[in-house]
């Protein structure tokens, strides 16, 4: 797990570095853009981190997306445009999501560090709805945590997150639910004792 002193809750488990070496965003991530939202083209922006010159540059600097390039070979996510007409994109980071973690990653820190881990948090976080659906499909499916045939897509665009599930989280949320089922429970019985008895006293209201 990656860990930051000053964002405790922020735990990712993958590095910048391992979202691109795995394979991901069809290998197209750093490739040549105009951003719409600072008005510029940008091109090489992968050459900022060391750590990146190392991976192919197909993993990184594609202009054609390719499955087979994704971890899981299957495609998934949208396009700059989409995620631009959505609002979601700041102007100091202008790939987005992952430009912004590679370099808080990197120590930077920014004014949009709390909207960004905010983001992962309801994507990919101990609650968040993509982990949390993968691992409902995977109980349903009465399977292991491991077993990638279950929502690769899912898998992939989590990996995009910098997230990817193993047996540690998934016993851990499915302890919650069964904990979660236990208590519902208990109070469904609690709420037939009650009824049972309110009828018991209106039968003998009744009666009398």
């Amino acid at each position: 797990m990656v860990h930051f002193d000053d964002y405790p809750n922020f735990t990712p488990n993958l590095t910048p570095q391992q979202i691109f070496t795995l394979g991901s965003f069809g290998g197209t991530y750093w490739r040549p853009i105009y951003s719409r939202i600072t008005k510029q083209k940008y091109k090489d922006q992968h050459k900022e981190f060391k750590w990146l010159k190392k991976i192919d540059k197909k993993l990184l600097t594609s202009v054609i997306c390719e499955s087979k390039r994704n971890n899981y070979n299957v495609s998934v996510g949208t396009s700059l445009k989409f995620w631009e007409d959505k609002g979601w994109m700041n102007k100091h980071d202008p790939y987005g999501w992952v430009q912004w973690y590679c370099r808080f990653y990197d120590g930077r820190r920014s004014d949009d560090d709390t909207r960004q881990i905010k983001r992962w948090e309801q994507f990919a976080g101990p609650k968040g709805r993509f982990r949390r659906w993968l691992i409902t499909l995977i109980i349903n499916k009465n399977t292991t945590w491991n077993d990638h045939y279950i929502s690769p897509k899912i898998r992939q665009s989590l990996q995009h997150w910098g997230y990817r599930l193993n047996k540690k989280d998934f016993e851990k949320d499915k302890k919650r639910r069964q904990k979660k089922t236990i208590t519902k429970d208990k109070k469904t019985d609690k709420k037939k004792v009650r009824k049972s008895k309110d009828k018991k006293k209106s039968k003998k209201k009744f009666k009398q």
